[in-house]
């Protein structure tokens, strides 16, 4: 055994560990002020969202190309639609994690330390540094970091490694699923469609799993479609279909520090997920245990 390896490596594991913890307080710290800020100021007016000078100011976003073979996508519509329109590279590769926190920021109007947490989250669970490396779309993908069974949007990895692929059976569904005005999507919407996925995907995946971070990951996921995008079918149609941006859309949160952190989960995505009857009435506990009964039957006839 080598001392100093040992005790050097103890030591930068250690300094990681109180970087990580004071870069969290300090972003939570933040968020909390711009979440103040943004109850006593007044929202953006309507067609501002965007800033004038950025693209899709007015709704006029750049051209829509689909990718073509050899182009990197994932799992996320959001970046998906981003690289189609040109707003990420369009070949959805090497892209610097500090760029694409900025891009999201323009594009959807989350919070400069929404916009700093995801990627930073994502560069630190796919062990590169947020500041200095880069990512390509694909990348985010690796199964139960960010990527997750039971998705709203795509078939597991089990079924289908590629979860660039659009599941298009799955999105129908979800776009019929409204209970609101004129069919829009609710939040009792997107927790009972959380639920039915939950239950089936253990149905079907022999592997399944989902911890509470993925959980909150799915959540999140269809708090998304609520609040960027109003829960309004019109826009999530093309969205979640072609990964595509309406003509004419801008995100429907106007405040001016944007969708922060503490309004995002205390107000949507925590009271979805907790919202989900099936993590409490047994369902998701029994499903997939068919799996397993002949075999369990045939050693009690043994």
């Amino acid at each position: 055994m080598h001392l100093s390896i040992v005790l050097r490596r103890i030591l930068l594991g250690l300094a990681a560990s109180v970087e990580s913890v004071l870069t969290n307080v300090a972003v939570l710290l933040l968020d909390l002020l711009f979440t103040g800020y943004n109850l006593v100021t007044p929202d953006r007016p309507v067609g501002q969202v965007v800033l004038k000078g950025h693209p899709g100011f007015g709704g006029k976003w750049p051209e829509y190309i689909p990718p073509v073979e050899g182009d990197s996508r994932c799992s996320c519509p959001a970046l998906n639609a981003m690289a189609n329109h040109g707003l990420l590279p369009r070949d959805g590769k090497n892209i610097k994690f500090t760029e694409l926190g900025a891009a999201i920021r323009k594009v959807y109007n989350f919070s400069p330390t929404f916009c700093f947490f995801v990627p930073n989250y994502m560069a630190n669970l796919l062990n590169r540094n947020y500041r200095t490396n880069r990512l390509d779309l694909a990348d985010i993908d690796v199964h139960n970091c960010i990527e997750h069974d039971a998705s709203l949007t795509r078939v597991d990895s089990y079924e289908e490694p590629d979860q660039s692929k659009i599941a298009t059976v799955l999105i129908e569904e979800l776009l019929r699923s409204g209970t609101g005005p004129g069919g829009d999507l609710t939040p009792d919407d997107i927790s009972r469609l959380l639920g039915k996925r939950r239950v089936e995907s253990k149905k079907r995946n022999p592997k399944y799993s989902l911890a509470f971070n993925h959980k909150m990951f799915g959540s999140s996921n269809g708090a998304n479609l609520l609040t960027i995008f109003g829960g309004r079918i019109q826009d999530l149609r093309p969205f979640l279909l072609e990964e595509r941006l309406p003509d004419g859309w801008e995100p429907r949160v106007r405040h001016r520090m944007g969708l922060t952190i503490l309004e995002f989960n205390s107000t949507v995505a925590l009271p979805v997920e907790l919202s989900i009857k099936e993590e409490v009435d047994g369902s998701i506990a029994l499903a997939g245990r068919e799996r397993y009964a002949g075999a369990r039957d045939g050693r009690k006839d043994d």
